[in-house]
């Protein structure tokens, strides 16, 4: 079994199961597959643990405002290694991928073990910031009905950051700080040019609504 039939049986799978979150369908899941790619090439990692582990991560679908949102990442690595059980997955692969599943997630915040587990983070975590970060974020915030931002601090420089009531917030509460934690050298590297187009962004968006921009 090649990595071309794995990937087309993993897409064919996720299709059936993947609920209908704009923030986390298939296309985010190929996103996240291709900067796995990337960074498995740079970093020399495993690709039979990291592609089945990009490619299934999501495959557990929880709520951001649910109160199993820390488990998401474990019932996505149990789903996954039943999945890859059933079409014949190398045993011996299952638990290093189970690993790098459940450790991705911020909401986990586990250690990650291994290099593999580290690129799939990564790979996430580029998801969410840059321009598909900034249009992931508002996406979620649409479809949960939080407004885009507190009109008198938009930036939350005179208040504590609060994703809960506002959109916008979500930059100042997880998004800008994601850089520091990107455990690999070609991860932190691309993080350092998406966060930079998200500081322009904050800076262009503070223009238009007529507020100072963000550190004035």
């Amino acid at each position: 079994m090649d990595f071309k039939q794995i990937q087309q049986l993993c897409s064919d799978y996720l299709s059936e199961i993947m609920a209908a979150d704009p923030a986390h369908d298939i296309s985010h899941v190929r996103r996240v597959v291709q900067n796995t790619i990337g960074l498995t090439r740079s970093e020399n990692g495993n690709p039979a643990i990291t592609l089945p582990a990009a490619w299934l991560h999501d495959c557990v679908s929880v709520p951001k405002d649910s109160p199993l949102r820390g488990q998401a990442s474990r019932l996505a690595a149990d789903e996954a290694v039943r999945f890859l059980k059933s079409i014949d997955y190398p045993a011996e692969l299952l638990q290093p991928i189970h690993h790098a599943i459940e450790a991705h997630s911020f909401s986990a915040d586990l250690d990650t073990e291994t290099l593999e587990a580290r690129i799939v983070q990564d790979a996430d975590r580029l998801e969410a910031i840059g321009a598909i970060g900034i249009t992931r974020c508002f996406l979620t915030g649409g479809s949960m009905g939080t407004p885009l931002y507190e009109p008198s601090d938009p930036f939350a420089q005179h208040r504590e950051p609060d994703d809960r009531q506002f959109t916008l917030d979500h930059f100042y509460c997880k998004l800008l700080g994601l850089t520091a934690t990107m455990k690999t050298d070609a991860g932190r590297a691309e993080a350092e040019k998406r966060t930079q187009y998200m500081h322009a962004f904050l800076r262009q968006l503070a223009a238009e609504i007529g507020h100072p921009p963000p550190g004035a």
